[in-house]
């Protein structure tokens, strides 16, 4: 039996919002690689060594900056599922969530960056209130779009 779905009217807004990950992580590569000519660590070493970081600010700083970066990627496939999923079912919540995401893994970056990485802990805060609405939104147009189904497979 064929599916059909209409989107919301407001659904490019979720996917402009789900664009801006592509933003963050330009943000992100770029930090990492100027931390990485900083420290003057060489590829192909991903991090720097403990000693390395212990004898070098900037070496810990690229070490925070490379984990802020791989942080925000591992994220990235629950952010962008969710995102696109609870955009079918409340647009503008998913867009809002989706900003409020991607903004606080700025402040996370650059708190994290800092050298300190107890700093990351207010961008990671609202971050995760973010991402968990998303999650929550996601979950909520799935069940919607089951039930509208009758739950046939």
């Amino acid at each position: 039996m064929p599916f059909t779905m209409v989107l919301p009217t407001a659904y490019p807004y979720v996917l402009a919002a789900a664009s801006g990950i592509s933003i963050l992580n330009i943000f992100q590569f770029l930090n990492v690689s100027k931390a990485r000519r900083a420290a003057k660590i060489e590829y192909p070493h991903v991090y720097a060594s403990k000693e390395q970081c212990a004898a070098s600010k900037d070496a810990l700083v690229f070490n925070c900056a490379q984990r802020a970066h791989a942080n925000t990627l591992e994220l990235t496939p629950t952010f962008l599922v969710s995102t696109l999923l609870a955009g079918l079912s409340a647009p503008r919540v998913a867009t809002v969530l989706a900003a409020t995401w991607l903004v606080s893994r700025v402040f996370y970056t650059l708190g994290y960056t800092t050298g300190n990485p107890k700093k990351r802990t207010p961008g990671a805060l609202l971050g995760f209130v973010g991402l968990v609405g998303l999650i929550g939104t996601s979950l909520y147009s799935v069940f919607g779009l089951l039930a509208a189904n009758d739950f046939a497979f």
